[in-house]
C-alpha cells in the first residue's frame, strides 16, 4: 500500500484544475515496471495474472500520470478491483512477507527500496 496516497502542483496558488484517481492496482504496476525494473512478464507473474492484463492497467495507469504532469491535476491513489495477498491465497509472490517461499530480505514492512508490505492482485 503506498504510504502516501494524494500528490500535486504545489507551486501555484490556484487549486488543481480536476483529481485523477489511480487505482491500486495500476500503481503497482508502476511500482513494480516502473521503480524496480520488471518487465511486464515478471510483473504479470507477481500480480498473477495474464501479461496482456498488466499491460492494460500499465498503460492506463501512465495515461493518468501523464494527464496529471501535463494538465496540473492532482493525483489520487485509492479503490480499484483487487485483493491483498493475506498468504492464505499463495499468490507466488518470493517477497510477499504472507507467503510460504517469502525471502528473508524482506521485512514486511515498507522501506526506502520501494518494497510494499502486501502484493496486490487484481480481483479476477
Amino acid at each position: 500500500m503506498p504510504v502516501c496516497r494524494c500528490f500535486g502542483p504545489m507551486d501555484s496558488q490556484e487549486p488543481p484544475r480536476l483529481t485523477v484517481q489511480m487505482t491500486l492496482d495500476e500503481f503497482e504496476t508502476i511500482r513494480l515496471i516502473d521503480w524496480q525494473g520488471l518487465t511486464q512478464e515478471k510483473c504479470a507473474e507477481r500480480m498473477n495474472v495474464a501479461r496482456t492484463t498488466v499491460q492494460a492497467i500499465y498503460t492506463n495507469a501512465r495515461q493518468k500520470l501523464a494527464d496529471c504532469l501535463v494538465n496540473r491535476r492532482e493525483l489520487s491513489i485509492e479503490g480499484g478491483e483487487y485483493l491483498l495477498c493475506d498468504g492464505a491465497a499463495a499468490c507466488g509472490c518470493e517477497k510477499c512477507p504472507k507467503c510460504p517461499g517469502k525471502t528473508e530480505a524482506h521485512s514486511g514492512r515498507p522501506s526506502s527500496s520501494g518494497e510494499s508490505s502486501d502484493c496486490i492482485l487484481p480481483r479476477k
